[in-house]
């Protein structure tokens, strides 16, 4: 019995032993900073990663033209209800874009274990508070740039109207030998903008740097990356991406009637931010790592504060001021409608997170 004893407690000793050899191997690798031995082969990888360039570029310019075929196809046109539901859909896509591919990947950036223990990050939820204050911020802007443009408006249209007054009933009749002319107030030579015009331009401006700056950065990872295996699925979601995306922006800029020049100017940025940011993750994929701390609490930053902008713009710029206009809140069908097409938006983009 005695020995029956010892051996038993010798078995536990070695078990004991063992296990705590074993436990911080197993700990390490939870929390391990360091690429898995992956086939990497660079050149497939670099021809996958030009062939995103062009899906990418091609789909977010057919997803920012649609919406500004209006002057052409009248279905598409804002006064339209087909219109809301577009805008609907497309909104829900940014919101999906916000909460639940932007938010979710900073969250893991800032919380990482490759950052250090000692670090701040690891103590405190930057990720929400730097999205937070990202709303903060545009909700600012957005108050500011507004009431700046409205009272310019207010300005000019007081001096019109100042005008008008002045040269009112004077009509000046000169009579000559062989004919007379009279001399009326003139019409404004400078066009006023309305400010719900100036509404939808600060909008559709602030929307795109939310757009641009998450692009950027989905660029650089796509690009920096060596895994074909990686690549491959990302460029058929991402494409679907900009092509959504595409279409949000696309509807707020033919709402803000800008120019043409304009509008040129603002889809050609939209279309070329994350083919750009693949050439530039190209570039730089000999030394970049997105594990590294740097690289890290840069993506996180950048991913925080674009999540901010585009859940507040989502539901504060496009969703609330639609779902409360009067023509909507009126229409049973139509409120129908865009609830849909809201939902399905949301859905098409969140599916999309399996993969990007």
């Amino acid at each position: 019995m005695a020995h029956f004893q010892l051996c038993s407690l010798k078995i536990l000793q070695i078990s004991s032993l063992l296990l705590i050899l074993l436990y911080p191997a197993t700990v390490s690798c939870d929390c391990t900073c360091h690429k898995e031995d992956i086939q990497q082969n660079k050149a497939e990888a670099l021809r996958y990663k030009l062939g995103a360039i062009a899906a990418i570029l091609v789909a977010g310019a057919i997803g920012v033209s649609l919406p500004l075929l209006g002057t052409r196809i009248p279905a598409l046109r804002p006064e339209n209800d087909i219109f809301f539901m577009i805008k609907a859909f497309a909104a829900g896509v940014i919101l999906a874009t916000g909460f639940v591919h932007i938010l979710p990947d900073a969250f893991e950036s800032l919380a990482s274990p490759c950052l250090k223990e000692s670090s701040p990050w690891g103590k405190f939820p930057f990720s929400g508070f730097i999205a937070m204050m990202s709303a903060i911020g545009t909700l600012m802007i957005d108050a500011f740039a507004t009431g700046y443009y409205e009272r310019q408006h207010l300005s000019k249209h007081k001096h019109v109207n100042a005008a008008d007054e002045e040269h009112a009933g004077h009509v000046h009749v000169h009579t000559h030998a062989t004919h007379g002319h009279a001399h009326g107030s003139a019409s404004p030579s400078q066009e006023l903008v309305l400010p719900e015009i100036i509404r939808q331009r600060i909008i559709s401006q602030v929307l795109e740097v939310g757009i641009v700056v998450h692009s950027v950065v989905i660029g650089i990872s796509l690009g920096a990356s060596q895994s074909p295996d990686t690549i491959r699925p990302l460029v058929a979601a991402l494409s679907f991406h900009q092509f959504f995306e595409g279409m949000g922006l696309g509807g707020c800029i033919s709402q803000a009637q800008f120019k043409s020049v304009s509008v040129a100017i603002m889809g050609t940025f939209f279309s070329l931010t994350t083919p750009l940011g693949i050439a530039i993750g190209i570039g730089i994929s000999s030394f970049y790592r997105d594990n590294s701390p740097t690289g890290l609490i840069v993506d996180g930053v950048f991913n925080s504060a674009s999540a901010g902008i585009l859940i507040y713009m989502a539901l504060v710029d496009l969703l609330a001021a639609d779902f409360m206009n009067p023509r909507l809140q009126s229409n049973v069908r139509l409120q129908i409608g865009v609830n849909l097409s809201l939902l399905l938006g949301t859905a098409c983009m969140s599916v999309l997170a399996k993969w990007a």
